[in-house]
């Protein structure tokens, strides 16, 4: 008797099996979770709080309430910036998906150098930045640059000054980053296509369907979460773009490229560094995304 109540006393002390798998599954995730407070929800948590405040992280922490938001108004550099962000999207999401279906679409057939061809497609996404954008600078150079070479050889006198050029600095900075990013979602379309059911593409054919139908109205529709995957993940970067930026025009010429982000890293490091400032301008990027975010998931929603 004094042994079974021994034993009971040992169990309730004890833990028991499903707590100690509980712990176990805990201890696993633990070090990601820490990691993600310390590192991410943190200074997330602080950003909001300080996009309230005036800090040049000499002087104490004032607050200062929406002062910094009504700035944001009168701030030409802001508007600017908002503006060049909204065009880099547009001139970026959906040349980049264009691009990088038609490539998955060719790379999925059966050619010769397959494989070469796909490397060669996803090796500009893998390679060096700094590289590649000191490449892209020489190619694309206002006076020795191979491109004006051949369209001043084909009787183009007006030529134009590319990443100098005001006018032509963002186009030039949407080519590259097109030019960069396309053989990553191409690798993403190619997954996708696997998941094709060939069967209905043959079923169109033998209905009469030409291949531009088959592609509209049977392997398009099967694309359609892929897609939406794609628009998604090239719009948040989109809307973050800065290293295209700095390793090409630096904001300029005249802030012709200049963005958000940028301009964060502007007034958060460069000259006096007003770091609520910056905080305000990041929640006003964080807002654009999530409004934008949901748009296109409740777009997909609809389509379904």
């Amino acid at each position: 008797m004094a042994k079974d109540t021994m034993q009971v006393t040992s169990k309730k002390k004890g833990l028991s099996k499903a707590a100690r798998n509980n712990l176990v599954a805990y201890s696993f995730i633990a070090p990601n979770f820490i990691g993600f407070c310390v590192f991410t929800l943190v200074p997330m948590v602080f950003a909001i709080g300080l996009a309230f405040c005036n800090w040049d992280g000499v002087h104490p922490i004032e607050f200062i309430g929406l002062e910094n938001f009504a700035n944001l108004l009168s701030d030409p550099v802001f508007k600017i910036a908002f503006v060049n962000t909204i065009v880099y999207a547009l001139g970026t999401v959906p040349f980049t998906l264009i691009c990088s279906l038609g490539l998955a679409i060719l790379l999925n057939q059966n050619v010769k150098c397959r494989n070469f061809f796909r490397t060669v497609s996803f090796f500009p996404y893998v390679a060096s930045l700094v590289a590649v954008a000191a490449v892209w600078n020489m190619i694309f150079s206002p006076s020795m640059g191979p491109v004006n070479m051949i369209l001043s050889s084909l009787g183009v006198t007006n030529l134009p000054r590319w990443a100098a050029g005001k006018e032509t600095a963002m186009i030039t900075v949407i080519m590259f980053s097109i030019w960069k990013n396309m053989g990553y979602y191409m690798v993403i379309y190619l997954a996708g296509l696997q998941g094709v059911n060939p069967e209905l593409d043959e079923a169109a054919g033998l209905d009469g369907a030409g291949k531009w139908q088959i592609f509209w109205n049977v392997t398009l529709p099967q694309l359609r979460p892929t897609t939406f995957f794609v628009v998604i993940m090239l719009t948040i970067s989109s809307f973050k773009v800065y290293d295209q930026m700095y390793m090409i025009t630096q904001g300029g010429p005249g802030n012709a490229t200049m963005t958000l982000v940028y301009y964060i890293y502007n007034v958060a490091f460069v000259n006096t560094p007003k770091y609520g400032y910056a905080s305000a301008i990041s929640m006003i990027l964080f807002l654009l995304v999530l409004i934008v975010t949901l748009i296109q998931f409740k777009g997909s929603k609809g389509e379904n």
